[in-house]
């Protein structure tokens, strides 16, 4: 077995880990094989290639930070510029929490809530300390990694600029951040372990990690409203709610010690920036044997996993589907949809995401205009933001936890997989998009009047072509045929030169507002081009 560097690096601290009771070379063992099975695992990213290419000892995680490495280039100038530390600061670590907190929801919660290994090593002489210990370290490195990709660009800019107290408070800040984000996530786990068991359970952590997606969002908002641009300069004026807002803890202390500017505010948050964390691990401590109890729970299947289908949903297929075999179909992606937990896991923080972005834009509108102006203005169009789960909920079709099956297509009696393809960009547009479409719609209908009703329909039109577009990403893989291991760190190159094809989409619904009857005629004309995208589809992308 691979002896990796990080765990070479981990010996150092050996004595440590077993002052606390912790069965040292179990626990580096016990690491070894996570890493390695990790290492097996391919990124989205690199996902056409590693199956040629990739060498058993490559750890797929570990080349995906090349794309925060590049963000974190852009991270650059939040720090190196200005002399408002706690701005600044404020910022910095709100867009890490961001970054890394959504990480855990998609990717390592699975970490957290895992009990595949249980049955092996509960069998073994292994104390439950040095398995748990195992569990939060192999946590801990992933988050080691992803930190440092995300921050280390503009820690080292301004370390160079403000010097080795800059460094110093950066580290401590970061090691706080993660503690308190992986607790954070721990305990509301727990407490849903606690009340809820089975499919049910299942169920209700999907809808908690919409929930925590649509929170972060929404807190990173708040987080920018807490200063105010006066004379051209930063002011931040203290209030008691930004006690709940964790990014200006942790950029209390630059202020602090670097700007030398001392008031009751800037203490408290300094000291609640190391007390929370450090009081969050202590609890979490405390509930970790309850919380390995309970995670046996999610092997309990007491709840229904078979839902009933709806009629209006045969209806509905008996509607847009052409054959019967797509009809057959339709049932099928819409079954595969709705009972794959994983597909929810990927998927559905960026619905929440997607309800939530469109009004971001109207309220940023009427901060810095008025509602009226708001009104009268073409901000309806930020309705499109809701375009940006299409991407990866499209690319995230070819993913299934039952992947072993897909040999049925081989077998099954169809004389084209056309269909199939057809059938669950239907079901994705139906189940996912619709519904988000439609509340926005009405809400949007409510703030501009009907005269945005046109725009709208143009929006649904162009979604559905931007669908097709996007099911390129299918070409040559069969939906729900491969497994989710090789849906780690999803998205890359691809998803985000998709996500810029949603500008040009606006820009040319925002100039033909400017045209007479332009709209209509746009509408005219999308539609017949999303027809004929639509067959071309079935004839070479979807038919190979």
């Amino acid at each position: 077995m691979k002896n990796f560097q990080t765990l070479k690096f981990l010996d150092l601290f050996r004595r440590i880990f077993e002052s606390f009771g912790i069965d040292y070379p179990v626990m580096r063992k016990i690491l070894a094989v996570k890493l390695t099975m990790d290492g097996r695992r391919t990124p989205t990213i690199f996902n056409q290639q590693a199956k040629k290419k990739k060498k058993p000892e490559e750890n797929g995680f570990i080349k995906s930070l090349g794309m925060y490495v590049l963000l974190s280039l852009f991270l650059i100038p939040i720090v190196i510029f200005g002399q408002n530390y706690l701005y600044q600061m404020s910022i910095l670590f709100g867009i890490v929490m961001f970054l890394v907190m959504t990480s855990m929801i998609s990717d390592f919660s699975n970490v957290l809530l895992d009990i595949k290994d249980k049955g092996i090593l509960q069998t073994k002489p292994v104390g439950r300390k040095t398995i748990s210990a195992a569990k939060t370290v192999h946590i801990s490195i992933y988050l080691f990694f992803l930190t440092a990709a995300i921050a280390g660009a503009p820690i080292v800019a301004g370390t160079f600029k403000y010097g080795i107290l800059f460094l110093l408070l950066s580290l401590i800040g970061l090691i706080l951040v993660n503690l308190f984000i992986v607790v954070l996530t721990a305990i509301i786990y727990y407490f849903i372990l606690r009340y809820f068991d089975g499919e049910k359970l299942k169920d209700i952590i999907n809808y908690v990690q919409i929930g925590l997606s649509v929170s972060i969002a929404v807190g990173y908002q708040i987080l920018g409203r807490a200063f105010s641009f006066i004379d051209m300069k930063i002011t931040f004026s203290p209030s008691w709610w930004q006690f709940f807002i964790p990014p200006i803890w942790f950029g209390a202390p630059f202020e602090l010690f670097l700007g030398s500017h001392s008031n009751g505010y800037l203490v408290i948050f300094s000291l609640m920036a190391f007390v929370v964390p450090v009081l969050a691990i202590v609890v979490y401590n405390r509930m970790m044997p309850s919380f390995e109890r309970n995670l046996q729970k999610l092997t309990n299947n007491s709840g229904e996993s078979k839902r009933k289908e709806r009629r209006w949903k045969q209806w509905l297929a008996g509607v847009i589907c052409r054959s019967n075999e797509e009809k057959v179909l339709f049932r099928f992606s819409d079954n595969m949809m709705r009972n794959e937990r994983e597909f929810r896991l990927k998927v559905y923080p960026s619905l929440g995401l997607s309800l939530v972005f469109p009004f971001i834009f109207l309220f940023n509108e009427i901060q810095m205009n008025s509602y009226a102006h708001l009104v009268s203005s073409k901000w309806y169009l930020g309705i499109y933001m809701s375009c940006l789960m299409i991407p990866n909920a499209v690319t995230m079709l070819k993913y299934s936890g039952k992947y072993k099956g897909a040999w049925i297509y081989k077998t099954a009696p169809i004389k084209s997989l056309a269909p199939l393809y057809s059938a669950a960009l239907k079901v994705f547009i139906v189940n996912l998009f619709l519904p988000v479409y439609l509340i926005l719609s009405v809400i949007f209908i409510g703030i501009f009047g009907i005269k945005v009703i046109p725009d709208l329909l143009v929006v649904f039109v162009t979604a559905v072509l931007y669908t097709v577009i996007c099911s390129n990403y299918l070409k040559g893989t069969l939906p729900f045929s491969e497994s989710f291991e090789d849906a780690q760190q999803s998205g890359g190159a691809k998803i985000m030169l998709a996500l810029l094809l949603i500008a040009v989409f606006i820009g040319i619904h925002f100039a033909v507002t400017f045209i007479p009857f332009g709209v209509v005629i746009y509408f005219i004309l999308l539609l017949v081009i999303t027809i004929f995208a639509w067959k071309q589809a079935n004839k070479t992308i979807w038919n190979f």
